[in-house]
């Protein structure tokens, strides 16, 4: 037990903290940063109509840190990004066979919106067609990349990353 001088008795903590100093405190050294540390904060658009296939997606982006919110189908991603004028979203995971939109019409909208920073969000394909046929499909539809399912969470921060 500590007292202080005038004989109260009193409670001592204490802390460590680690910090580092020196030109790091600048700004972000990314050398030392994971790709999925990079994401955190992220805003993204998660558009898929399997339960499953969302929910497995949505954990491993929450757990990186992003920011996700999701959409059911093409047509309901479309009315989002064009509701998000006043908060864009970064990134748009988007599925490809999906009921009302599917994933290509859906972008082919996003990219004929008036708004630059609406029509031009990078857009990722998530897909379970993974042939160079379909690739090529996605990237001529005006998407920014493709991956395929099962998600393979070292190829989906890497490809986070490039945007």
């Amino acid at each position: 037990m500590e007292f202080d001088r005038q004989g109260q008795m009193i409670s001592v903590f204490t802390f460590t903290f680690t910090f580092r100093f020196g030109e790091e405190s600048e700004g972000r050294d990314t050398a030392d940063v994971t790709p999925a540390q990079q994401l955190i904060g992220r805003r993204l658009l998660l558009v898929e109509d399997n339960e499953l296939n969302q929910e497995i997606a949505l954990t491993i982006l929450e757990e990186a840190g992003c920011i996700v919110d999701v959409a059911s189908d093409g047509a309901e991603a479309v009315e989002k990004v064009a509701h998000s004028v006043d908060d864009p979203y970064e990134l748009i995971l988007m599925d490809i066979q999906m009921p009302v939109t599917d994933g290509i019409e859906a972008t082919k909208t996003i990219r004929a919106m008036s708004d630059p920073r609406l029509a031009h969000l990078p857009n990722v394909a998530m897909t379970a067609n993974a042939f160079e046929e379909n690739r090529q499909r996605v990237l001529s539809a005006g998407m920014n990349g493709h991956l395929g399912k099962p998600i393979d969470m070292d190829k989906l921060f890497a490809t986070l990353q490039n945007f």
